[in-house]
């Protein structure tokens, strides 16, 4: 009897899919290459486009983030090629580098063409927006860095390492759903009162025509930026310390006219309702307080309630 040759298939092989199927969705419906590449073209000889470089390494930061060098290892653990229509070798650590340097200089127009675009494609809410500062110590030493970006500098940093350099970072998320809708890097030693107008400006350009409501920290709270915002028919929540809003304006707040609140705040969803709480206001002049100060503005100052009216029941202004 003849001996029978046995044939064998390919070789199987075996890849991480996880949730890039679900991030390739994502970035169709935000056109992320799309843009990117409207705004840093490639030559028609390419083998891959910046956009498509973008794309790729975004689905690495959202499944296995790796260095910059190992992202072509990556890729080849994992589904790319099938989800992406990308080999490997096309996204090795020198094409990565020459696509984020292309995009640096234009990451501003990209970052708000995709966060308007993130607007419109899911329908997100822009009527309260919810913008803050944070820092980013840093480990190191950074004698010489490129002045072009932000420079690592000593400042108040938020996690109490004075004696380590910083950057920062200001972000602007909406209250439906807490989606990022834009960003800024600053300088370590940049102050946060600055920065709120610039935010504004851009949040602003960004919700066009719709108007919406800024809430932001104490830094919020200055004359230059309140007349600002004001002039901006901006609306704006933001707590003010006893500097700025004193005691007899506090005063002036009539318990009998003050609002029913229902809003319950995250932190509190878990602890005894407070009945009965409530927030009253009154509308009061406020300048800069300098021997020039410019007109008074009318802001409205307001302070809650607890359970009962008095002194003893209220709390911050806001």
């Amino acid at each position: 009897m003849p001996r029978q040759q046995i044939r064998y298939g390919p070789l199987s092989v075996e890849k991480a899919l996880g949730a890039l199927p679900v991030i390739a969705e994502f970035c169709r419906r935000l056109d992320i290459a799309g843009i990117v590449d409207r705004a840093c073209p490639v030559r028609d000889i390419a083998y891959v486009t910046h956009g498509q470089v973008i794309e790729a390494l975004v689905a690495n930061r959202l499944t296995s983030p790796t260095p910059l060098v190992h992202v072509e290892d990556w890729a080849r653990a994992w589904a790319v090629e099938e989800v992406f229509s990308l080999k490997p070798e096309v996204l090795n650590d020198d094409r990565i580098g020459r696509a984020l340097d292309t995009v640096a200089p234009e990451l501003d127009g990209i970052v708000g063409s995709i966060g308007a675009r993130a607007i419109a494609e899911f329908g997100i809410e822009t009527a309260r927006i919810h913008w803050d500062m944070t820092s980013i110590s840093l480990f190191g030493a950074y004698t010489s860095p490129d002045h072009d970006y932000i420079e690592p500098r000593f400042g108040h940093p938020k996690d109490r390492r004075p004696d380590l350099l910083q950057v920062q970072a200001g972000l602007a998320v909406s209250a439906d759903g807490g989606v990022p809708l834009w960003h800024r890097a600053y300088d370590g030693g940049a102050g946060e009162v600055a920065q709120v107008v610039p935010a504004m400006e851009a949040l602003s350009k960004l919700a066009g025509e719709r108007r919406f409501l800024m809430v932001g920290d104490s830094k919020l709270v200055s004359y230059s930026n309140l007349a600002a915002i004001i002039e901006a028919k901006v609306s704006f929540i933001a707590p003010a310390s006893n500097a700025y809003v004193g005691a007899g304006v506090l005063a002036a707040c009539d318990f009998g006219d003050a609002v029913v609140v229902d809003y319950v705040a995250q932190r509190d969803a878990g602890k005894a309702p407070r009945t009965g709480a409530r927030i009253g206001c009154q509308r009061t002049p406020w300048s800069s307080g300098g021997r020039r100060s410019p007109s008074p503005i009318s802001v409205c100052a307001g302070c809650s309630y607890g359970r009962a009216p008095g002194p003893a029941r209220r709390r911050r202004p806001g």
